[in-house]
């Protein structure tokens, strides 16, 4: 049986590179064909990825059975997953994110979750001597979902183990860490194509904050302006996502990768509260820069309180 391999819904690069890598690791070093899916359409970062390494955009599927076995890989969150997750023969579980709860698995199973930056770092480990076996598709794959992940090192989700990865899979690529980076964000900053829907689901998660729950969105850039030109409309638009997505509000942060900061759009006073709770800000207009603020993971979601 043919092995899907995926991550979460809205794949960002590591989402869409991570099944790759660990479907060709199951294929060809354990001997357990595999297929890496997706779960919806890739960002832009990640089409760039496929397309510079020449790697086939996985299939996109909309949900499994129990006829399935799976590896799920970048998340642990049944709200990221498909509906029918927990009917499918869970194999394995590798993520970087806390553990949320609410899988279930018809047996004994491995997984490994560690505080990485980035799922194919992981990966690279759990492969041990037989990560030399990657061909060069692969290893851009991973590289470039490390720089994601890491926005270049910045974020404050960078590991030492993240970094020399980096750094060793860029130097047996021929390719200068900075340069590749430079390509990678530009494409993921390339957004004017998308409507304003896509843009606040682009990179998006639900969560649950004292009561409510929340849409966070962030948009990583080093092209703000793009998306903070078109704020008015992204606001009018957010009640629409939240409704048709079962949240109460839409959190959308706009990280500048440049300047290390994002700017939270304030649509209303739940926002403002919120921003002003759980950052400390002042609010006085429609928006709200946060110095420093990169990191969902570590930032964004541990602070939020209403």
């Amino acid at each position: 049986m043919m092995i899907k391999v995926f991550g979460h819904q809205a794949p960002d690069t590591d989402s869409t590179g991570s099944p790759l890598i660990w479907a060709w690791y199951l294929t060809e070093v354990r001997g357990t064909p595999a297929e890496a899916k997706l779960l919806g359409e890739p960002n832009t970062e990640a089409a760039f990825v496929l397309d510079r390494w020449n790697l086939t955009k996985p299939e996109i599927i909309a949900d499994v059975s129990a006829d399935d076995q799976v590896v799920i890989v970048d998340t642990n969150n049944p709200a990221e997953l498909p509906a029918s997750i927990n009917d499918a023969d869970i194999l394995e579980i590798i993520d970087h994110h806390k553990l949320v709860g609410g899988l279930e698995t018809k047996g004994p199973i491995s997984i490994t979750v560690r505080p990485l930056a980035c799922t194919a770092t992981i990966m690279h480990d759990l492969m041990g001597d037989d990560a030399a076996k990657m061909p060069e598709s692969i290893k851009g794959a991973m590289l470039s979902c490390i720089l994601s992940d890491t926005l270049e090192f910045r974020s404050p989700t960078t590991t030492d183990a993240d970094k020399s990865l980096a750094i060793a899979l860029a130097a047996d690529l021929g390719l200068d860490v900075t340069e590749y980076a430079t390509e990678l964000f530009a494409a993921k900053s390339d957004v004017s194509a998308f409507s304003d829907a896509e843009l606040i689901r682009m990179d998006s998660k639900k969560f649950d904050v004292g009561g409510k729950t929340f849409r966070v969105s962030v948009l990583e850039t080093t092209a703000p302006e793009i998306p903070l030109n078109r704020k008015e409309s992204l606001m009018a638009t957010m009640p629409t996502v939240a409704t048709e997505d079962g949240a109460d509000e839409v959190l959308l942060f706009v990280v500048d990768i440049l300047k290390e900061e994002a700017t939270l759009l304030i649509p209303n006073d739940i926002v403002k509260t919120v921003a002003e709770k759980s950052f400390g800000a002042t609010v006085t207009g429609d928006h709200v820069v946060l110095p420093g603020i990169m990191s969902r993971k570590k930032q964004i979601i541990p602070a939020l309180t209403l």
